[in-house]
């Protein structure tokens, strides 16, 4: 199986990868973000809960989020594996990712991580925000306060499997099927 962690700061591009590996590599695509908003929208007490924090800019608590994957996992039935997106998002996040997969006997196979300079990530987030009616994208103070946990919170997950020799940067800046074929080359290796 192939569990893929695809990693970076907001704006960097991991939804839009995730959605063609998913469908390139007959993959499971598992989007804390995705089922975040489908919570929020759905006005559920976890969606409700959620919503108070990604409109600060801030990070749902650990436990909030665990337990929605948990709950979230289902059998991979004919895919090849699972393409995480958002998650784990700290280290407690990513040791209990790991338990639960090697629980499963699946375990993580490797961390991409999309590198992009600050400046475009700005650029980025002010687009989307722009066409897709985000709050969490529409304002600079929230969009460098989601950029400032990303460093404070997020980043330190990247040495959590660095230490496990599964970590592997990529380019995340260039035309988007650029971007894919530099992960597909990575993914091949694993």
């Amino acid at each position: 199986m192939l569990n893929i962690v695809l990693f970076g700061p907001p704006g960097a591009g991991k939804g839009t990868q995730a959605t063609l590996l998913k469908e390139k590599l007959n993959l499971i695509h598992l989007s804390t973000g995705e089922l975040l908003r489908n919570h929020m929208a759905q006005h559920t007490e976890l969606g409700d809960l959620a919503k108070v924090y990604i409109d600060k800019g801030e990070l749902v608590p650990d436990e909030l989020v665990i337990g929605m994957i948990k709950s979230d996992m289902k059998c991979c039935g004919n895919k090849k594996g699972i393409i995480f997106d958002g998650f784990p998002r700290t280290v407690a996040q990513a040791a209990a990712l790991d338990e639960l997969m090697n629980d499963l006997g699946m375990p993580v196979s490797g961390m991409i991580a999309l590198e992009v300079p600050h400046d475009e990530l700005i650029d980025r987030l002010l687009q989307r925000g722009a066409t897709s009616g985000r709050t969490d994208d529409q304002r600079n103070d929230v969009i460098e306060n989601r950029i400032s946990i990303y460093h404070s919170l997020t980043s330190p997950v990247m040495e959590y499997y660095k230490k496990q020799n599964k970590y592997y940067p990529v380019i995340g800046i260039g035309d988007i099927d650029e971007i894919n074929e530099r992960l597909l080359a990575v993914i091949n290796k694993l």
